[in-house]
């Protein structure tokens, strides 16, 4: 007798096919039998009237590694689908973190990892305390590049030893051996900034030819994204291992509807040449990240304690003023999209409680400044721990992006303080209900592709993303028509609506749309 038994539904089966009618009976974890199975027989069975059943649904890039160790982690999670989360993503994991730079570490990653009481010298220390918790659903870790060159380096700006390349490395094989999914790059943020293209391919040399994943959040996403995009199929050719570009996108108006087809070209033309490079994105017009971002990379060497001393330094204030009304040779968010279009937020100073969420612009009007004077006194009264809401994007290029067949769909979920970006909430009801529903950017059958095989494939979760015999039971039950997205920029901690049922590894996490508090994820 199987443990349940979901009948009269159509079953997408992640492959991207189309549905069809059928059964599916579950045992001990795992999906026991598919198709019509008269008269097999469960302990429970579940009528599904005519609903889809579909793989649980998969997020390779969350920043939940702190947030899943909460007490209520997960509601969020369920309530859009999602059974697996991968995170550690953009460079900045959690574990392992170790060291004589420790402090400086964790002090840097709180605002995207957020913190924890305790530390964790390996990956396999944070998977035991995952696995103690227990977990609503199934998480993986990619072990972050920039967390391992700051933990054996510090945040210098300068070229690493080779004493130092042979401490990275040693990490680096060791996070792979306690069960790291892959690795994470974040170009952007320091100190992985500092690296040349060269030193990068050094730093990686584990890699060669391993096939494990190097997902990477490019050096830059506006004026020159394609310059960055080109150096990452540099980096594939050098390795020979899976390359995955992480919330590929346009910042800013000069670059749209410009930037984004030439690099889905790039991106084509390297996979035709027998590259395995995919790229995703997340179903939003704006981004999140740390509000120090907007400033220029080399004022970042050093960490957050340098960085604050520099921002009380007028000198200091200065230069980076000058570099950010001039430069093109970074991330220039200011540049790129305007003090208007990015809002402050995960602000901890009372005094700053009314600011929240309101743009710099805003925030320089209401205190009387000059933007860059509110930018800078903002950032070093809260010790450089706000994080960001920024709009940048054309609503043509995520389009394009969502439509390109190896791309995938990603939240970029972090978990800040006071407000966050509604992706946290909604990223994956918004596919559904926007996108494969009232927009027809995509068919049902290929979002759920992108959000269940595809991303089990390609980080390679065996059982995850299919609904056949022997495959893990993660699972969902619903009716297209009743996905909603309720997160919005204004109100984001909003639980989606839709799923009637989740299961995870055979469990009901969501029963006739109720939460159970059954929690049987684990740690991958």
């Amino acid at each position: 007798m199987f443990d349940y038994l979901i009948r009269n539904v159509q079953i997408l089966d992640g492959s991207g096919a189309p549905a069809y009618s059928g059964a599916a009976a579950l045992s001990g974890g795992k999906i026991a039998a598919v198709g019509e199975l008269p008269g097999a027989e469960a302990v429970r069975t579940v009528d599904g009237q005519g609903r889809f059943l579909t793989p649980g649904f998969i997020d390779i890039h969350r920043h939940a590694d702190a947030a899943l160790l909460r007490p209520g982690f997960g509601k969020a999670e369920l309530a859009q689908g999602l059974t697996t989360i991968v995170n550690g993503n953009c460079g900045l994991s959690l574990a392992p973190v170790s060291g004589p730079h420790r402090g400086a570490v964790l002090d840097y990653l709180s605002p995207i990892a957020g913190r924890t009481e305790e530390d964790f010298p390996r990956l396999s220390d944070y998977r035991r305390r995952a696995n103690e918790t227990p977990l609503p659903l199934n998480a993986g870790m990619l072990a972050g590049m920039g967390t391992l060159r700051a933990c054996a380096a510090g945040f210098g700006d300068r070229a690493l030893a080779d004493g130092e390349y042979r401490r990275i490395h040693a990490a680096l094989e060791e996070a792979l051996s306690d069960g790291a999914l892959g690795v994470s790059l974040g170009l952007g943020y320091a100190p992985e900034c500092f690296y040349t293209t060269e030193e990068l391919i050094r730093v990686l040399a584990p890699l060669r030819r391993s096939g494990r994943v190097i997902t990477v959040h490019m050096r830059q996403e506006g004026d020159g994204a394609a310059e960055a995009l080109a150096e990452m199929l540099t980096v594939a050719r050098a390795l020979e291992t899976p390359v995955e570009i992480s919330h590929l996108k346009a910042i800013g108006p000069r670059n749209w509807r410009r930037a984004v087809p030439q690099m889905l070209q790039m991106i084509a033309g390297a996979r035709a040449e027998g590259l395995d490079v995919a790229c995703d994105v997340y179903p939003h017009p704006a981004g999140s990240t740390q509000l120090i971002h907007v400033l220029p990379p080399e004022f970042q060497a050093g960490g957050v304690e340098a960085l604050t001393a520099a921002l009380g330094d007028p000198e200091s204030r200065r230069r980076m003023r000058r570099r950010m009304e001039t430069g093109t040779d970074f991330e220039n968010i200011v540049s790129l999209v305007g003090f208007e279009n990015i809002h402050a937020i995960s602000l901890r100073l009372p005094e700053h409680e009314e600011l929240e969420g309101r743009t710099l612009a805003d925030i320089a009007k209401r205190q009387g400044k000059d933007p860059y004077d509110a930018l800078f006194d903002l950032l070093a009264a809260e010790r450089c721990g706000p994080a960001m809401i920024d709009f940048f994007a054309h609503q043509a290029d995520v389009e394009d992006i969502l439509r390109a067949p190896f791309a995938g769909v990603i939240s970029d979920a972090t978990y800040p303080e006071g407000l966050l970006h509604p992706r946290v909430y909604g990223a994956f009801p918004r596919l559904l209900e926007t996108y494969a529903g009232h927009r027809d950017v995509l068919t049902l059958e290929e979002a759920v592709r992108k959000i269940t095989r595809q991303p089990a494939e390609r980080f390679g979760l065996t059982g995850k993303g299919r609904i056949e015999a022997g495959a893990d039971a993660d699972l969902c039950l619903f009716a297209p028509k009743n996905i909603h997205e309720t997160a919005t920029w204004q109100s984001p901690r909003q639980l989606a609506e839709g799923m009637d049922w989740v299961f995870v590894n055979g469990v009901p996490a969501i029963q006739e749309g109720q939460f159970t508090g059954l929690r049987a994820g684990r740690h991958l």
